[in-house]
């Protein structure tokens, strides 16, 4: 069940080709479109990530059964409030394990692939880590909680299929309801922003009441300008997927003690220790990459 994903590949691809042609038939609005390099390194990512998720979804999937082994119930797989509460839970688990992938270095160093490209388009849906490992430990309390494993597994398939389709400037806002309710293309542009006022904003799934609920919620207002803060200028899908790794390893290095290690590692993308008073400046991270 876990691979629905990958039958809806073809209908991802088909939908990529259908908003390619219309940035060639149609007036484009001066929205950022397409390029061929920049796609070709979007697909050569998403490429690599299902062949790695190939491998890895049996690990995951093998420590999701022992988990569900150990929980002292299992919720029934037929009842209609279990879907709902599988929905809910898979969404908040989402939105937990996004906004840590932005406020914490070590997970930013896996999710800055996706925010790499300075276009945005469905084809930036697909550009995706080499390091999927990082997802793992969010999910963790649900099979725990009773959850089947193939739910979750299931549940975090529909939410990555409804995310691909909110990576588009050619749907501008909807109705406002929607807009209250529900992750829009609206509110994703925003998320891919380096604008600073759009900066770590709108990290929800399928929803965006977790956003809103806990402050991270702005609406799309300004022309949003994608991409990162400090731009990698390279279409290396090599160097796409392990840059922020590179970067962080030179930074740990440096550092003199390994109380200031583990806080690079903690701390968001371009956090600095503080000068010791009369000592030298706090050296510059390699990477204050941010998106």
């Amino acid at each position: 069940m876990a691979e629905v994903l990958y039958y809806a590949f073809p209908y991802f691809i088909l939908l990529l080709v259908v908003e390619f042609l219309s940035y060639r038939h149609l007036e484009a609005d001066g929205l950022v479109g397409y390029d061929a390099r920049d796609t070709r390194t979007s697909l050569v990512m998403g490429i690599g990530n299902v062949i790695i998720n190939a491998a890895w979804k049996l690990a995951v999937l093998a420590l999701y059964a022992v988990l569900y082994e150990l929980a002292p119930w299992h919720l029934p797989t037929g009842a209609w409030w279990v879907w709902v509460a599988l929905f809910f839970a898979d969404d908040f688990s989402y939105y937990l394990f996004h906004r840590v992938s932005h406020e914490s270095r070590v997970f930013w160093a896996s999710h800055v692939v996706h925010h790499s490209s300075r276009h945005y388009n469905l084809s930036t849906a697909l550009r995706q880590t080499w390091v999927p490992m990082t997802y793992a430990p969010f999910w963790l309390w649900m099979p725990l909680a009773g959850f089947a494993p193939w739910m979750v597994l299931l549940a975090q398939a529909w939410s990555l299929i409804y995310q691909f389709g909110i990576h588009t400037e050619r749907i501008g806002r909807l109705a406002r309801p929607i807009e209250a309710v529900l992750n829009t293309p609206s509110h994703h542009r925003v998320h891919h922003g380096s604008n600073e006022q759009y900066l770590d904003k709108n990290y929800g799934g399928i929803l965006v009441i977790w956003d809103r609920l806990f402050g991270t919620f702005a609406p799309e207002r300004e022309r949003v300008r994608y991409g990162l803060t400090t731009d990698i200028a390279t279409y290396n899908p090599v160097r796409v997927a392990f840059h922020e790794y590179v970067a962080l390893w030179h930074d740990v290095r440096r550092a003199r003690s390994w109380r200031v290690r583990a806080a690079l590692a903690y701390h968001g993308p371009g956090w600095a220790p503080a000068a010791e008073p009369g000592g030298e400046p706090a050296p510059v991270p390699a990477s204050t990459a941010r998106g």
